[in-house]
């Protein structure tokens, strides 16, 4: 009697959480103060490219316009097996936030050295969404530190694996 093979689930965690894609630049550029999470208005090929991790956040920052906000220079290649109707990788998209919280964001990016960078991309219940972070950018002698505390972290991680074996 032939078994049936189980299909095997994409990375996701108990709470439907499946992460497309990281910005691992903006934590170490900016000083994250605080976060929000957007939906995404999305074309369906776009959402076939996301679910294939197909994206890149790398300079990529949000932006408020007309009392909307809008993801810019993200990245999302061009589906693979798309028609002549594939969308524009690199076209301005949409984010769906509550009022108040774009209010908020309105007064905090009107301070100084405060911009939008996009954390990461992933799909909540099936639903596309983005993690968005309030940031000050960090000036270079703090990269710096950020960089050496991340080695000493490193270092003593691997001289504690050495000294357990």
């Amino acid at each position: 009697m032939a078994t049936k093979k189980k299909k095997s689930k994409p990375d996701t965690d108990p709470s439907g959480i499946k992460i497309v894609a990281t910005n691992k630049k903006a934590k170490r550029d900016y000083f994250i103060d605080d976060t929000f999470e957007a939906g995404l208005v999305l074309e369906g090929t776009e959402v076939k490219s996301l679910r294939e991790g197909r994206v890149n956040l790398k300079d990529s920052y949000a932006r408020i316009k007309n009392g909307e906000v809008y993801l810019v220079s993200a990245h999302i290649s061009p589906y693979a097996f798309g028609t002549h109707k594939n969308h524009d990788p690199e076209r301005e998209r949409k984010l769906l936030l509550h009022r108040r919280e774009i209010k908020r964001l309105y007064g905090k990016t009107q301070e100084k050295g405060f911009t939008l960078v996009p954390l990461s991309i992933y799909f909540k219940n099936g639903r596309a969404k983005i993690e968005l972070g309030l940031g000050r950018g960090k000036a270079k002698y703090d990269k710096r530190e950020t960089i050496k505390k991340k080695q000493e972290q490193r270092d003593l991680e691997r001289a504690l694996k050495e000294r357990n074996k």
